[in-house]
């Protein structure tokens, strides 16, 4: 079951697509974070979730949240597909340890080796604000996110 609201997120470090180290506990410094935890890139439901974000970035930037990408995904592979797909913001690689963060959320799926689609929105002192996934093969609705930021107030 993916981290509850309230809870505090575990701190974690990756790299992301530009192999650029992005660590959580600085980045809430500078406000909300939004992790969208995802299982594979590339992948048709994913590239459809992110593309949808890629296109309604203003409702994250207007509310000065950060949006982050996760998979177990090499740096390489999110770098191909970030440049592909035109992704501006941030994916960060839970390659190794293996889903390491995934699993510290619990959004990570042990039998298939990877994340769920799972958000977890975190604010001040890495509180989480919000959490939400969809069952595997479902993709999360937008308006979720929505929903999650507009409660910032």
């Amino acid at each position: 079951m993916v981290i509850e609201v309230g809870a505090q997120a575990p701190d974690f470090t990756l790299s992301d697509q530009h192999g650029e180290e992005l660590t959580l506990s600085e980045l809430v410094e500078e406000g909300p974070v939004a992790l969208v935890f995802f299982p594979l890139a590339f992948s048709g439901i994913c590239t459809g979730e992110l593309c949808e974000l890629r296109d309604n970035i203003s409702v994250f930037a207007d509310s000065s949240v950060r949006l982050l990408g996760i998979s177990v995904d090499s740096v390489w592979a999110l770098k191909a597909w970030a440049a592909q797909e035109g992704y501006e913001f941030s994916i960060l690689s839970d390659f190794w340890p293996h889903g390491a963060v995934a699993q510290q959320y619990g959004a990570f799926v042990e039998e298939r080796g990877i994340a769920t689609r799972a958000t977890v929105l975190i604010g001040e002192d890495r509180r989480v604000l919000a959490s939400f996934e969809t069952a595997p093969g479902e993709a999360r609705d937008f308006a979720s996110y929505r929903e999650a930021i507009e409660a910032l107030g």
